[in-house]
């Protein structure tokens, strides 16, 4: 597909505020599409997931020179780059009045995409067959802000989980601003969305442990040192970690029901971390835990 030999300088143009329109969650579950805001973000959905891209629209402004005939814009910045990329693979490509794209996009650096959402995104996928056994999974339960859940999904594909899960009643992930925040990590890694007990009851299927993360844990299933569990090499294979809510944490009626409780040491004055900094500590550890690295996990003093 060309790109569009006409300028959109009308907000009111009908295909911009379609795809504007997709902010809204209703407009997501109607029409199965979110936005992609940002050169990082389009450059990651084109190179993992083309296939799912729909539109593009570009500042007229960052276009460099675009052939009159609607094809390559054949220029060297990356916003143009990318351009180039979409009508490669046939994506259409509208340019937009950079004044107007600044006031209705203004956190989408001059580009933005609209993408068609995965099927297994549902609240009830089928699970289990493409997700290795021995693996690691990172589960998030009630999270509730964007830019939090944009970040553990981003921390988790660079631990090299498997798969993201979003339990119970969480944010959308294919919310703008949890779009933004994974910094394309999104199309490099499944998110999933299931109840609570769909992913208890399919984490009891998997070859390797179930683990909470929580400060205390339980009376029944009290909390044990991260360096511990590392190693004894439990989770060494990998495992199914799930993190609590931003505030609440996890309730405790899912601490009893997991393996394992396990709690990051602290060494200084502080009583915890935020949400997004204990996935990345605990999944990282228990990565490095599966690639020869335990032993000096395991040197460090224990609280």
């Amino acid at each position: 597909m060309p790109i569009d030999p006409s300028v959109i300088d009308n907000p009111r143009s009908g295909r911009l505020r379609k795809a504007l329109d997709l902010a809204d969650s209703r407009f997501r579950r109607r029409f199965g599409r979110f936005l992609v805001e940002g050169p990082q973000s389009v450059r990651e959905a084109l190179s993992w997931d083309s296939d799912a891209m729909r539109d593009v629209f570009v500042a007229d402004d960052l276009m460099d020179d675009p052939d009159t005939d609607g094809g390559p814009v054949g220029g060297s910045s990356r916003v143009s780059i990318l351009v180039d990329r979409a009508v490669e693979l046939g994506i259409h490509v509208h340019p937009v009045d950079s004044g107007l794209m600044g006031r209705v996009a203004s956190e989408a650096q001059g580009i933005f995409s609209v993408c068609d959402i995965p099927t297994d995104a549902s609240m009830n996928p089928q699970v289990g067959a493409d997700i290795p056994g021995r693996s690691l999974v990172s589960a998030f339960w009630q999270i509730r802000d964007p830019g939090n859940a944009g970040a553990v999904i981003r921390v988790a594909d660079a631990a090299g989980c498997s798969v993201v899960v979003f339990v119970d009643d969480c944010v959308d992930p294919y919310s703008p601003k949890v779009v933004r925040s994974s910094a394309g990590s999104l199309f490099h890694i499944p998110v999933l969305r299931m109840g609570t007990e769909k992913f208890l009851e399919w984490s009891r299927t998997r070859p390797v442990p179930m683990v909470a993360a929580d400060v205390h844990g339980t009376d029944g299933r009290p909390a044990r040192m991260l360096p511990d569990v590392v190693d004894e090499g439990a989770v060494a294979s990998g495992g199914s970690v799930i993190f609590g809510n931003e505030a609440r944490g996890l309730p405790d009626d899912i601490l009893d029901r997991v393996d394992t409780v396990v709690s990051i040491p602290m060494y200084g004055r502080a009583e915890s971390m935020n949400l997004a900094t204990s996935a990345a500590v605990m999944l990282f550890t228990m990565a490095m835990s599966g690639r020869g690295m335990s032993s000096h996990v395991g040197t460090i003093e224990r609280r």
